[in-house]
C-alpha cells in the first residue's frame, strides 16, 4: 500500500477548559479526496489548524507522506506542501485581489521592486485556469463573500501546495459556484493533489470525497468509504442519533401585512444599484423566500430593510407605518430583527464575550444568556464568559440566531440563517424559524441554499438584479421553475419551462 500523504496518531490539542482533539487518528491517503465530517465543536478546524500549523499539538504525532513532522507554525506546514483555505478569511480587505494572492511571496522585477503587472498576470492565468472568475484588480472589501472565498483559493494554488486543506469551503458560495468547486477539486486530484476538506453538507461528500473520517466532541468515530455509505448513516454517525430530513411544516395561515416594500432601490458599495425597483408583501403568519444567485441585491435588500443601508428611493412600511428613514434602533423596538449574512462583520462582536453578545439588543431587559446558550447548544468552552472571536463558525452562527430569536420579533429578516451549520443544527434552526411563522411572526428568508428555500417558504420571489422576476406560491414551486427565474426568466406562472421536476416536499440541505 501506498504511503499516506498525512497520518495523525493520538493527536491532543487542549485549550482552557475543553480538550478540542482527543486523541485522533487521521489517515488521508495520497491523491485522494477525504472529508472531515462533525458537528458544529466537534473539533474539525481545530484539527486542521493542528496540521497547518495554527495551533501545536498537545500530543501525538503527524506524518507527512511517511516522515514525522514538527509543525509549529504556518511556514512550516507551508515548507511541507501543505496550504490552507480557512473558514473564516484570512485577506486584508483594503488590498486588492492580486495584492492578496501574492502576499508574502510577491513578484519582482529585476531590481528588486514590487511588480504588480506581473502579480494580476499570474491572478488572472490561475482565475482563468481553474474556471475562478475573479478581477485581480478589484479590491476585496468591494466584492461578493463568494468572490472573497475564491481569492481564498487561489491563494493556496499560487504556492503550488500538494496538500491542500479547505475549511468550510463552500458555506459561502452558490449552487452554481459550489458545482464548479468540486469540478475543480476533481482538477486537482487528477493533478495529483491531496485534499482534505471540511464541510455539513452531505450532498458535498458523496459528490466529491472518496473518504470520509467523522469527529465526534473531539473524537474520531470512523472512516468510511463514501461510496459504501448513504446520508443518513453519515449524519447518524456525526450528531449520534437518528435525523429527520423532511421539515415537518403546517399549512400557512397568513394575517395582516407586516412588511410592505414599494419600489425600493438601494446603491451597492460601489454607488451603483444593486436593489432596483424591488416590491414585496410579507404577511404574518407566512415565510417569504427571496431566491436568486448571489451578487442580485440580497445583502443590500435585507440591509435596507434593517436600517442599514439608506434607500435612495421608494418606501418601507411597517405594519403600515412608513419607516423609511427610521433609525435601527427605533426598528428593533418596533419588532423587527436581522440575521445576517456575515456573521463576523455585521452579527458579532467578535471581541465581546458570549453573553455580551446575547444581550446586545436586549440590554435593558434581563440577560439570560445560559438560557439560549443550552437551548441552541452553543459548545463554548467557558459558557458565557467564552470570548466569542474563539466559537466555531457554526456555534457563532448559533449565537446570533438565539439572540434575534430571543426579541420575539414580528418581523425576522433572516439571511443565510444555516451556514456553516451541521445538519442537527440545521435542522432545529429549520423547526424554530417555522415555530416563529406559527406564532403569527412574519419572515422574509433570504437564502442561497435552494432546498431550504424551497422547504421552508410559504411564498417564493425569485430575485434577478435587484429586481422581483416573479413570486410562486410554495405548493406550485419547482427547482427547474424557481431556478429558470432566477436565471431571470419572467415567468411566474411557469409558463414555457419544462416542468420534469414535481413540486418540492421540504427537506434539510443535506
Amino acid at each position: 500500500m501506498n504511503t499516506p500523504a498525512i497520518e495523525m496518531i493520538g493527536v491532543t490539542k487542549v485549550f482552557p477548559g475543553v480538550v478540542a482533539n482527543d486523541r485522533v487518528n487521521l489517515t488521508v491517503r495520497e491523491g485522494e479526496i477525504h472529508a472531515l465530517l462533525g458537528e458544529n465543536g466537534a473539533g474539525k478546524s481545530t484539527l486542521m489548524s493542528v496540521l497547518f500549523g495554527i495551533y501545536e499539538a498537545d500530543g501525538g504525532i503527524i506524518r507527512i507522506r511517511g516522515k514525522e513532522a514538527a509543525i509549529r507554525n504556518p511556514n512550516d506546514a507551508i515548507a511541507l506542501g501543505i496550504g490552507m483555505v480557512h473558514q473564516h478569511f484570512k485577506l486584508v480587505r483594503n488590498f486588492t485581489v492580486a495584492e492578496n494572492i501574492v502576499l508574502g511571496l510577491e513578484c519582482r522585477n529585476r531590481f528588486g521592486n514590487l511588480d504588480m503587472a506581473a502579480a494580476e498576470k499570474k491572478a488572472e492565468e490561475l482565475s482563468a485556469a481553474y474556471g475562478l472568475a475573479v478581477d485581480p484588480r478589484s479590491r476585496i472589501e468591494n466584492i461578493t463573500v463568494g468572490m472573497q472565498q475564491r481569492v481564498e483559493i487561489l491563494k493556496i494554488l499560487y504556492r503550488n501546495a500538494d496538500i491542500l486543506i479547505f475549511d468550510e469551503p463552500t458555506a459561502v458560495l452558490t449552487p452554481q459556484e459550489i458545482d464548479e468547486l468540486l469540478l475543480i477539486f476533481n482538477r486537482l486530484k487528477a493533478e495529483g493533489k491531496t485534499i482534505v476538506f471540511i464541510t455539513h453538507k452531505l450532498k458535498e461528500i458523496k459528490a466529491a470525497a472518496d473518504r470520509c473520517t467523522v469527529l465526534r466532541r473531539g473524537r474520531t468515530i470512523d472512516t468510511v468509504v463514501v461510496k459504501d455509505a448513504n446520508e443518513m448513516e453519515l449524519a447518524e454517525k456525526m450528531v449520534g442519533r437518528a435525523i429527520s430530513f423532511t421539515v415537518a411544516r403546517k399549512p400557512a395561515n397568513p394575517g395582516p401585512v407586516v412588511l410592505r416594500i414599494e419600489d425600493l432601490r438601494v446603491a451597492g458599495s460601489r454607488g451603483l444599484p444593486a436593489v432596483n425597483g424591488f416590491s414585496l408583501e410579507v404577511r404574518a403568519g407566512e415565510v417569504v423566500g427571496i431566491a436568486g444567485v448571489d451578487g442580485n441585491g440580497q445583502p443590500e435588500l435585507a440591509a435596507a430593510v434593517y436600517g442599514l443601508l439608506p434607500a435612495a428611493a421608494g418606501r418601507i412600511l411597517f405594519k403600515g407605518r412608513d419607516i423609511t428613514r427610521t433609525n435601527i434602533r427605533e426598528r428593533i423596538k418596533m419588532g423587527i430583527a436581522y440575521v445576517p449574512d456575515d456573521r463576523q462583520r455585521y452579527g458579532l462582536a467578535l471581541d465581546f464575550y458570549l453573553y455580551e453578545n446575547l444581550m446586545l439588543k436586549g440590554y435593558r431587559k434581563p440577560p439570560f444568556a445560559q438560557n439560549l446558550i443550552d437551548q441552541f447548544d452553543i459548545r463554548a468552552e467557558k459558557g458565557p464568559l467564552t470570548v466569542t472571536s474563539a466559537l466555531s463558525g457554526g456555534n457563532q452562527q448559533k449565537a446570533v440566531i438565539a439572540r434575534e430569536l430571543s426579541l420575539s420579533p414580528e418581523l425576522l429578516i433572516v439571511s443565510q440563517p444555516t451556514r456553516g451549520l451541521d445538519v442537527g443544527a440545521i435542522e432545529y434552526i429549520h423547526t424554530r424559524i417555522l415555530a416563529e411563522r406559527d406564532k403569527g411572526r412574519a419572515v422574509l428568508l433570504i437564502s442561497f441554499e435552494l432546498d431550504e428555500i424551497l422547504g421552508l417558504c410559504d411564498r417564493i420571489a425569485a430575485i434577478s438584479r435587484g429586481s422581483v422576476v416573479g413570486i410562486v406560491p410554495a405548493e406550485d414551486a419547482t427547482e427547474r421553475r424557481i431556478g429558470a427565474m432566477m436565471g431571470g426568466v419572467a415567468s411566474p406562472e411557469g409558463k414555457n419551462l419544462p416542468e420534469y421536476d414535481a413540486p418540492h416536499k421540504g427537506g434539510i440541505h443535506a
